[in-house]
């Protein structure tokens, strides 16, 4: 090859590479600052992430700032209404306080409530229902007491007695002859079978009945509710019931009498107060052999014995020139024996169920 040949060559050669350099760093540039948009982009996005997450952050603040003092708002409202109420209450106190006095005060003036030497016993008219309710008719008070008479369940019937309702309803049947009614009846509607019966004076009986008369086997109740009479001077007794045999709406055959006897009401002059008496009846009269307890003021019992013809006391001795006879013998000590007058020694028995 010639030299101006090989000179040409090389020029050729040298501007080749030149362009290939060029080439080379025009698209090494173009990589750069695609790599470098990208950074760009990169860091926007990563900048609006956090700006973003800042603002979150702060309305999430903002919120728990607020719920901090919602919540402390509502502590303080219910301290307020607190400290409202405790200033509040005595006055609630004693508004109830009055109410209930009127209330008791009222019940006493419908009747006075005997007091018993059982705190369970004790008679309190409580009962405040509109009278114009159904449970001061008849049918609800009949249908209310039937399943207690006939569990025989002493407290519940004592309770139910008591209410003021019953004793309304008792006392408007004073003076009619009549009494009612829910049990079993015959074809002419006479009470006939089991069933329950409300009388005048706050007085009921359940049991077994033939054709409109108590008979069979029944117990009799009357409750004592404030009232001091003839048959219960001293206020002594506060309930008197009788549960044997019946024959013709009296007792008639093996009984048991029991009076619920307040003890706080005797006295040391009235040292023994018949309380049960055992035996049998005849037309509501003491009639046969009799075993009788007494109760007196500090609650000691004494048993005691007796012998009776259709109500009419055997003496164990005539004290005749003072008026007095003895009826009632001490079982352990045959000389102490219960006197009455002698003028009283007849229709000895369940006084106020005899006609």
């Amino acid at each position: 090859m010639k030299l101006d040949e090989y000179e040409n060559s090389n020029e050729q050669d040298d501007g080749s590479e030149s362009r290939e350099t060029f080439l080379q760093s025009t698209v090494t540039t173009k990589i750069l600052l695609g790599i470098i948009a990208i950074l760009l982009v990169c860091i926007l996005i990563l900048l609006g992430a956090v700006f973003l997450r800042g603002k979150k952050d702060d309305m999430a603040a903002q919120d728990l700032q607020q719920t901090i003092a919602d919540y402390a708002k509502k502590q303080q409202e219910l301290e307020q209404q607190i400290i409202e109420e405790k200033d509040i209450a005595p006055g609630k106190e004693e508004s109830a306080q009055v109410t209930l006095t009127e209330e008791t005060a009222e019940d006493d003036a419908f009747e006075e409530a005997p007091v018993s030497e059982k705190e369970e016993m004790k008679a309190v008219v409580v009962d405040i229902e509109d009278e114009n309710d159904e449970a001061y008719t008849k049918e609800f008070i009949l249908k209310e007491a039937y399943p207690h008479f006939e569990a025989n369940n002493q407290d519940a019937i004592w309770d139910l007695a008591h209410l003021k309702r019953y004793v309304k309803l008792s006392r408007g049947l004073l003076g009619t002859g009549e009494y009612y009614y829910q049990g079993d009846v015959d074809s002419e509607g006479k009470p006939n079978g089991t069933g329950l019966a409300i009388y005048e004076r706050n007085s009921y009986y359940f049991g077994e009945w033939s054709h409109g008369k108590k008979s069979g086997r029944g117990t009799w109740f009357r409750f004592y509710i404030g009232q001091k009479n003839k048959a219960n001077a001293m206020g002594i007794y506060v309930s008197h019931s009788y549960s044997g045999e019946w024959e013709n709406d009296l007792p008639n055959g093996e009984g048991a009498e029991h009076y619920e006897v307040d003890i706080s009401q005797i006295d040391t002059s009235n040292k023994n107060i018949i309380q049960n008496v055992v035996g049998n009846f005849t037309d509501g009269l003491y009639d046969g052999e009799l075993y009788a307890n007494t109760v007196d003021y500090i609650g000691t019992i004494q048993e005691w014995d007796a012998v009776a013809e259709n109500g009419v006391f055997t003496l164990w001795r005539d004290m005749s020139a003072i008026g007095e006879c003895s009826v009632w013998r001490n079982k352990d000590d045959h000389l102490w024996c219960l006197d009455i007058d002698k003028s009283e020694n007849k229709n000895q028995g369940i006084r106020e169920l005899l006609k």
